[in-house]
């Protein structure tokens, strides 16, 4: 990555306890950035600079430790392998568009391993790579049926519930930043339970 490529994180999944935030820290000082972090009851917030952009990072709280929510655009080399390491590390999942000149390349990570990658010049689009066949509909509907897929849909519920919750102390409390955040969650996760329901 060159300095003036620019690296966008999307619909991050990473999972966390308290001690791998603790080691984040640590693990971010040693690399020479300046940061600094802040908690309250529903988030952890670790704000890093990178030359004259301060990265924001979230944490939300759940039941059993945290999570990485929101988007972050980075134009810092040093700061997006990590955040690529930290997704490997984590076995999380991620949508990472590298912008470059005139093209965009987009890979989505699922379980901390690339299964798609595309290449987005002007109008043309084109895939780079593609993990194992696309899935059939017989495959997709299996998926739907199975186990994993009631609980994939139980556990999303359970966060929109959270989320509602979280919602209305940010609106009691006028937090207007944590009330669009939720939003935004509570937008991705309907959209996720649409496809999951159908």
């Amino acid at each position: 990555m060159n300095k003036n490529d620019e690296v966008e994180y999307c619909n991050l999944e990473l999972r966390f306890d308290r001690q791998h935030i603790q080691d984040l820290i640590k693990d971010l000082i040693k690399e020479g950035y300046s940061l600094y972090w802040s908690e309250n009851e529903t988030v952890f917030l670790i704000s890093v600079r990178t030359g004259r952009k301060l990265v924001k990072l979230r944490f939300q709280r759940i039941k059993d430790g945290f999570k990485l929510v929101g988007d972050y655009m980075i134009r810092d080399a040093r700061l997006s392998e990590w955040m690529e390491k930290l997704i490997g590390d984590m076995r999380g999942h991620a949508v990472v568009k590298r912008f470059r000149d005139r093209q965009i390349i987009i890979e989505n990570i699922l379980f901390g391993e690339v299964i798609r990658l595309v290449e987005i010049s002007g109008y043309q689009q084109r895939v780079l790579y593609q993990k194992g066949p696309l899935l059939s509909d017989q495959e997709l509907t299996k998926l739907f049926y199975s186990v994993e897929g009631e609980e994939r849909i139980r556990d999303r519920r359970l966060e929109v519930d959270e989320q509602l919750g979280l919602l209305h102390k940010a609106i009691q409390g006028n937090d207007e930043e944590l009330a669009a955040a939720c939003k935004a969650r509570l937008a991705e996760l309907t959209r996720e339970l649409n496809m999951l329901e159908w």
